[in-house]
């Protein structure tokens, strides 16, 4: 997936959580409660091919691969050699291998390796900035309904600046497990089943108590060209 995106380098960070109520053992909704499981599940190929329709609609691209390889070939395909890209933190990208391929090497300017270069005590400022308006982003996202919006929580909100404007192009790599109904839904699978994940994640590789969503991006339009979603057929993240 993407990780309930945390984005750590060397402090320049952002962990997420979606700070909702419902029911302890599900998710509240008008007919009941919905197993979190139900949300690990890939949806049907209909409703990836809906998503994949509203978001056109909206004037984001988007596109179905079968695979991790084919998503990685994807994003090479979109993202010319020479640009300067940042990938947010995703286990997503991770799992594929985008985050090393596009950071390693001399075909692309890697804006994570000159983030790692600063000092946040004393070049904060300047960490800022650069991550707020690479020519690339790639990352994921936590859900994508069928009627074409893309949902994005984060705690301190450092990888929304570039998703929502400063970045010239952006590239979400997205499983299918996360296409789901509606913003109902989108907002229940963040919170009942990426949340406590993610929260795991960061204990593990930051040693911090856990994630917690203070902010969510709702992606319900865009200019054409600029934003592009890469559906992958398996489970990938969460």
């Amino acid at each position: 997936m993407v990780a309930l995106a945390i984005n750590w380098v060397k402090g320049y960070g952002c962990t997420c959580n979606y700070l909702w109520h419902t029911p302890r053992g599900g998710i509240a909704r008008s007919g009941g409660t919905m197993s979190a499981e139900q949300f690990k599940k890939p949806a049907e190929r209909a409703a990836v091919e809906r998503a994949v329709t509203a978001l056109k609609g909206h004037g984001i691209d988007a596109v179905i691969v079968r695979d991790g390889a084919a998503a990685k070939a994807e994003v090479f395909n979109r993202i010319p050699k020479g640009a300067d890209v940042f990938t947010l933190t995703s286990v997503t990208l991770d799992a594929t291998g985008i985050t090393e391929a596009l950071n390693s090497g001399s075909d692309y300017k890697s804006v994570r390796d000159r983030l790692y270069a600063l000092d946040r005590a004393t070049q904060g400022q300047e960490m800022r900035a650069l991550g707020s308006s690479p020519a690339w982003a790639v990352g994921s996202a936590h859900a994508v309904t069928e009627t074409g919006e893309i949902l994005v929580a984060s705690a301190t909100g450092s990888q929304l600046p570039a998703y929502v404007y400063g970045a010239e192009k952006v590239l979400f790599v997205v499983g299918t497990q996360k296409v789901v109904k509606d913003l109902a839904a989108a907002r229940e699978r963040i919170k009942e089943y990426t949340l406590p994940l993610e929260s795991e994640r960061a204990k593990a590789a930051y040693g911090v108590p856990g994630s917690a969503i203070n902010k969510l991006l709702e992606i319900h339009g865009e200019v054409p060209g600029r934003i592009a979603v890469i559906f992958v057929e398996q489970e990938l993240g969460f």
